[in-house]
C-alpha cells in the first residue's frame, strides 16, 4: 500500500466552494512555545450577514479533520453539505438569516490554512516537521484575528464538538470579554490518558511508515500505510460498541465467505480499511501528527495559578454536551466539568445526548443537539 503510484492520495488542494483566505498578523505570531511564526494564512468560510454593530457572530470551530465548510451556502444548492449542515442554515438552530457565522481551518491544519505543508519562508520548501508545535490556545488566538478582520466585536457564541469544544472552552477562558456564551460539545478542559494513548499509537502508525521519511514526504512518495492505520485506529475510539454490533456483527465481507482463508474480511475489517483509505485522500499525514499532539497538550489551567482560578475567568453561561456511549470523552468526565463550573460560580447547563454512535454522534444527532442548543440559546436571547 505505501508509495504505490495507483493510490490517490492528499496533495493539498483543499476544496475551496466559496473559501477565503487572509493573512495575520503583519509581524510574526509568537506562539504559546515562545516560537514564532509567520505570515500566517488563515483558510474561513462565513455565512449571513454581520451587524452593524458586530455583535452577532458565532464562531464554529472545527474537529481534528474538519475544514472550513461547516455549512452550505443557500446559493450553491450542488455543493458538498458542510459538516454541520443540519445545524447551520436559515431557519435553523445557528439561523443564518439572524447570526452571521463564522469557520476557519485551523491553524496547523492542511485546508488553507498555514501547516507542515506549507512552504517555510526561511527555505522555499515545505515545513514539514520543522513546523513548530502549535496548541489549542494558540489555534485560538489565531482565530480571534480573524474575527477582527472581519469586523466582528463580540460573539453570541463559540460552539464546537470534540477539538472544536477544546477552542469554545479555551476561547471562553482566553478572551472572556469577547464571548458571551460557550457551547462544548463531546470535549473536556483536558484529554484523558487514554485518549491520549489513542492518539500516540495513530502518530507511531504513520511516523512508523518507511515513506513517513520523517516528515519529508512532499513532492515524493506518501504515507498512504501510516495514516490510513491511524484514521483506523482513531475510527475505532470514535464509534461505540454498539454502533459495531448493531451495522456489523460478525459478518463477513464479499459475496463468496471462505472462513478459512486468511485475507477473508469481516465487514467491520472492510469498513475501517474504507475508512483508512478515505482519509489519505483528503488528509495530510504530518498535520495529523501536529493535530493530535496539539489535543493531547490541551490544559485549559496551564499556565494559571489552579484549575479554579482558569475557570472563574468565564464569564458567559456554558453549555456541556456530554455523548452517552462516548469513549474518548466519557459523559461522567463532562457531568465533573460542569459542577466544577458550578462551584467556580459560571452558569452552567448539562445535557447528554443518548446516542449509540459513540463520539461520532456530535456529528450525527442532529435533532436531539437543535434542541438542546435551541433551549440554551433563547433562555439567553
Amino acid at each position: 500500500m505505501n508509495g504505490q503510484p495507483d493510490i490517490e492520495y492528499f496533495r493539498g488542494d483543499w476544496p475551496a466552494q466559496k473559501t477565503y483566505t487572509f493573512a495575520y498578523p503583519p509581524a510574526l505570531f509568537r506562539l504559546e512555545s515562545g516560537k514564532s511564526l509567520g505570515p500566517v494564512t488563515v483558510a474561513y468560510e462565513t455565512y449571513g450577514t454581520l451587524a452593524p454593530d458586530g455583535k452577532n457572530a458565532i464562531y464554529i470551530p472545527h474537529a481534528l479533520t474538519g475544514t472550513a465548510h461547516a455549512g452550505t451556502f443557500t446559493d450553491r444548492p450542488e455543493q458538498e453539505q458542510g459538516w454541520w449542515h443540519g445545524l447551520i442554515g436559515p431557519g435553523k438552530v445557528f439561523d443564518t438569516e439572524r447570526y452571521f457565522i463564522v469557520c476557519s481551518n485551523v491553524l496547523g491544519g492542511c485546508y488553507g490554512t498555514t501547516g507542515p505543508a506549507s512552504l517555510n519562508p526561511d527555505t522555499g520548501v515545505p515545513f514539514a516537521m520543522d513546523f513548530p508545535v502549535i496548541t489549542i490556545r494558540d489555534m485560538v488566538r489565531g482565530q480571534k484575528y480573524l474575527l477582527e478582520h472581519l469586523g466582528v466585536k463580540r460573539l453570541v457564541t463559540v460552539a464546537g464538538g470534540s477539538m472544536g469544544g477544546m477552542q469554545a472552552l479555551e476561547w471562553a477562558v482566553t478572551f472572556p470579554e469577547m464571548v458571551d456564551s460557550v457551547i462544548a460539545i463531546a470535549a473536556s478542559e483536558r484529554l484523558t490518558p487514554l485518549a491520549i494513548a489513542y492518539n500516540q499509537a495513530g502518530r507511531k502508525a504513520i511516523m512508523n511508515d518507511a515513506e513517513w521519511c520523517r516528515g519529508n514526504y512532499y513532492g515524493r512518495t506518501y504515507p498512504v500505510g501510516g495514516l490510513a492505520l491511524a484514521r483506523m485506529i482513531g475510527t475505532i475510539t470514535y464509534k461505540s460498541k454498539e454502533t459495531f454490533e448493531e451495522r456489523f456483527g460478525r459478518k463477513l465481507a464479499g459475496k463468496e465467505h471462505d472462513v478459512y482463508n486468511f485475507f477473508q474480511d469481516f465487514e467491520v475489517e472492510r469498513y475501517l480499511n474504507y475508512q483508512g483509505s478515505k482519509l489519505v485522500k483528503r488528509f495530510d499525514a504530518n498535520s495529523y501528527l501536529y493535530l493530535t499532539k496539539a489535543m493531547d497538550l490541551h490544559d485549559l489551567s496551564r499556565g494559571y495559578p489552579s484549575p479554579a482560578e482558569v475557570l472563574r475567568r468565564i464569564v458567559g453561561p456554558v453549555l456541556l454536551v456530554g455523548i452517552s456511549s462516548d469513549l474518548l470523552y466519557p459523559p461522567g468526565e463532562i457531568r465533573g466539568l460542569a459542577v466544577e463550573l458550578r462551584r467556580c460560580g459560571v452558569e452552567t447547563d448539562y445535557r447528554e445526548l443518548q446516542s449509540t454512535f459513540g463520539h461520532d454522534a456530535f456529528l450525527i444527532e442532529y435533532d436531539q443537539l437543535a434542541t438542546h442548543i435551541d433551549e440554551f440559546l433563547k433562555k439567553r436571547a
